[in-house]
This record gives structure tokens, C-alpha cells and sequence, in this order.
């Protein structure tokens, strides 16, 4: 899946060279974020002895499938570690996530106090009050959630609760596809009907 990164208004960073490095990103992004190594190439354009770390806010990053865009997540703080060993990037004050159906219409979104992405993994993790909320009143609650960019698959071994109308489920372990149209929990602990809980 490509990674098209969009950055909005209200950047801070920490020194001159972050943002004359941003400066240049912008006036070539456009040539650029077409390919799957987008951000290695970028990064070899700047030298070792820039900053390692940018700070960014009111952040959108968008991911895309054949240029339909599938996710988009928001975030009110970005902070990008560039290192050439381990790049990621924390969302150190929390983030929200659209998923779109292929209409282009939000089908589901999540929530989570903060989250980070780990570039060359493909791995996005968030933790902290995570909640899924699905337009058909499906909730999903637990504290970690995994999304796998590469096998597409969303994940957790932690704690979830299910809530649907009607029952709510309580279990270890979930795993679903990453638009959330096929889901199950490994360990059931219990569920609880609409009837019982009144």
C-alpha cells in the first residue's frame, strides 16, 4: 500500500535546517510521492548532520490503494524521528483514523491518546483508550491495537471488548482485515446480552 503524506499548516520545528529541509520537501513532493520508497529517497537528500528529529502540527496522512484513498489519519502533533536505523513517527497527542469503503465514504474510525508508526516495518501501533466505531454501531475497546500495512491486518493480544447492538463480548486477542468487514476475538471470556444487561 503507498503512503502519501500530507502535511497542513502550523509547522514547528525545531531549527532553521528542519524547516529549510521541509521548504525543499514541499516544492518537490508533488514530483515525488508517487513510488513506495518515497521517504528514503527524500531522506537521502539531506545530510547526516541535520536535525533527527521534526516536530509538525494538525498533520493528515493519507494512505492509498491505486490512488483511492483508504485511510486517512489526523493528528494534532506529528513528531518524525529520521534516523537512518530506525525512522518512526509518535503521535505524542493523540490521533484519529478514518477508514473509507470504496465509495470514498467513511465506513469506520478510530481513536486512540496516541499512536506511533514505524517505517520500515510498516507497522502502525496505537495505544491508550483505543476505540473502533463502525457506521453499523459496532464498537471495538482495548488498550493497544496493531495495524500491519503490509499483510493489511489489524491486531492486539490485549484485552477487547465488542460492543454490538445487542450484545457485548469481552475476550483476549483480535485480529481483523483492515477495513474491518471480517473480525473474530481468539479468547472469548464472555458476552453478555441486551436482555441481561437490564
Amino acid at each position: 500500500m503507498n503512503a502519501e503524506t500530507q502535511r497542513r499548516r502550523g509547522f514547528s520545528f525545531p531549527c532553521v535546517f528542519a524547516s529549510l529541509r521541509w521548504i525543499i520537501i514541499l516544492l518537490i513532493a508533488p514530483f515525488i510521492f508517487s513510488c513506495e520508497n518515497d521517504l528514503a529517497e527524500i531522506n537521502r537528500l539531506f545530510s547526516e548532520e541535520d536535525t533527527q528529529k521534526e516536530v509538525a502540527k494538525e498533520v493528515t496522512i493519507l494512505y492509498s490503494d491505486s490512488a483511492i484513498v483508504k485511510v486517512k489519519v489526523e493528528s494534532p502533533t506529528l513528531e518524525r524521528y529520521v534516523e537512518k536505523i530506525d525512522p518512526h513517527e509518535e503521535f505524542p497527542d493523540g490521533l484519529k483514523v478514518n477508514f473509507y469503503d470504496k465509495y470514498g465514504k467513511i465506513d469506520s474510525w478510530l481513536t486512540a491518546r496516541e499512536g506511533s508508526r514505524y517505517e520500515k516495518k510498516g507497522i502502525m501501533i496505537v495505544r491508550d483508550s483505543v476505540v473502533w466505531e463502525s457506521h453499523t454501531k459496532e464498537r471495538l475497546e482495548t488498550e493497544e491495537l496493531i495495524w500491519d500495512e503490509n499483510s493489511q491486518k489489524v491486531y492486539t493480544n490485549k484485552f477487547v471488548v465488542i460492543r454490538r447492538p445487542g450484545e457485548i463480548i469481552y475476550g483476549h486477542g483480535f485480529e481483523a482485515n483492515q477495513d474491518f468487514t471480517f473480525s473474530r476475538i481468539k479468547a472469548i471470556e464472555g458476552r453478555l446480552s441486551a436482555e441481561e444487561r437490564n
